[in-house]
């Protein structure tokens, strides 16, 4: 069954000295502040969209990689995904780091890379942002 998940931003003003809300519609969780120079230059309690996209990645990242770690008998105890995104004004959004720690018992390092590598590949975002280099730094930890 499809979901729909809705988001909306309220701007007010040109980019450079404007500001806005976004909101978390379908949850409800919150409402953030949202600038240009929370984009381009120091964040100061406001958030960007790439902060939201770092978010939407580590999550979707981390449930790809445990949902592919169970399927092959060798469920994690746990994943810690970490998503860097970088984003170079007049350029966009120039790449994405995934830093991913995880404890999985009796899983081989070379295995766990494997995984790992899947779920970097078919993470439905990292599907969406295919045309953005991903890079991985995947760690198996005891």
């Amino acid at each position: 069954m499809a979901t729909t998940r809705t988001a909306t931003t309220r701007w007010q003003g040109s980019l450079m000295e404007g500001s806005g809300t976004v909101s978390l519609d379908s949850s409800g969780v919150g409402t953030y502040d949202v600038s240009w120079p929370s984009r381009a230059e120091q964040p100061n309690g406001r958030t960007s969209p790439e902060e939201l996209i770092a978010a939407a990645h580590a999550s979707c990242y981390s449930m790809a990689l445990s949902h592919g770690l169970a399927g092959a008998g060798t469920p994690p105890e746990s994943v810690e995904t970490r998503a860097d995104v970088t984003f170079q004004p007049g350029e966009g959004i120039t790449g994405i780091v995934l830093h991913v720690q995880a404890r999985v018992p009796g899983l081989a390092a070379d295995d766990f890379q494997a995984a790992a590598e899947d779920a970097k590949k078919n993470c439905p975002v990292s599907k969406a942002l295919a045309g953005v280099d991903i890079s991985l730094d995947a760690d198996l930890v005891s």
